[in-house]
């Protein structure tokens, strides 16, 4: 049986034939076995087309029982010229990749420091907002301040993966980051919140420290803020 990447090339060249250029692997697939995961692949094409998504879209449940995600297809410079406004998707796509047809389509990529600074302030101006509007519409009750402090959890953890990686920092664990940038107090505070995603706390500690935990947020912000490149 042909495997799940070379259905994935075969049916892009049967699409784009000499159109296209390039195929990667990126994610999970890309750095070692993931057989739970979903394969996800990038293909770069000369031209890009009506007919080329139709073609593709008859394709897609075949892709879905083979376990292939739906490819991220973009034509010629189009993913370098979009770096600047994705610079923490693409980045992702380029931290880890492996490409398996054509030549390197990201050979002399790289996110600019600049742009990725400026997608965290963004990602982190939006948690913050997010947590205030959600603590008001809890009505301040215990149990629903609880459930808001535990679904903002993971993405709390992506925001300061995302913020470490802008450091350097990308091996630290959250609250070691945020202890070595902020201080303690908001390290202990992101540790607690972090440790929501794999268990469970009583919602009145949750509502407790919720003002300890929006202190933290907010000195995230101002962090990224007032963020500059290291010498």
């Amino acid at each position: 049986m042909p495997s799940a990447v070379e259905i994935v090339i075969a049916d892009l060249r049967a699409i784009f034939a000499l159109r296209l250029n390039a195929v990667v692997v990126y994610g999970r697939h890309a750095v070692g076995p993931a057989p739970a995961a979903p394969l996800h692949t990038l293909a770069r094409v000369t031209e890009l087309g009506m007919a080329d998504l139709e073609a593709c879209a008859r394709r897609a449940r075949s892709w879905q029982k083979n376990g292939i995600a739906v490819p991220l297809i973009v034509a010629s410079d189009e993913f370098a010229r979009a770096l600047d406004a994705f610079p923490l998707e693409f980045g992702a796509i380029l931290a880890a990749y492996r490409v398996v047809f054509g030549p390197d389509p990201f050979a002399g990529l790289a996110v600019q420091p600049a742009d990725l600074r400026r997608a965290c302030e963004v990602e982190a101006r939006g948690f913050l907002l997010h947590l205030r509007e959600g603590f008001i519409e809890s009505e301040g009750v215990p149990t629903a301040v609880s459930r808001l402090v535990a679904a903002s959890a993971p993405a709390l953890r992506a925001l300061i993966v995302n913020l470490s990686g802008l450091d350097g920092m990308a091996d630290a664990s959250p609250s070691e980051y945020v202890q070595a940038k902020l201080g303690g107090a908001h390290g202990r505070s992101i540790a607690a919140v972090m440790g929501l995603i794999d268990s469970a706390v009583a919602s009145h500690d949750a509502a407790r420290s919720f003002n300890e935990y929006l202190a933290a947020a907010e000195a995230l912000v101002a962090y990224v803020d007032r963020w500059t490149p290291h010498p």
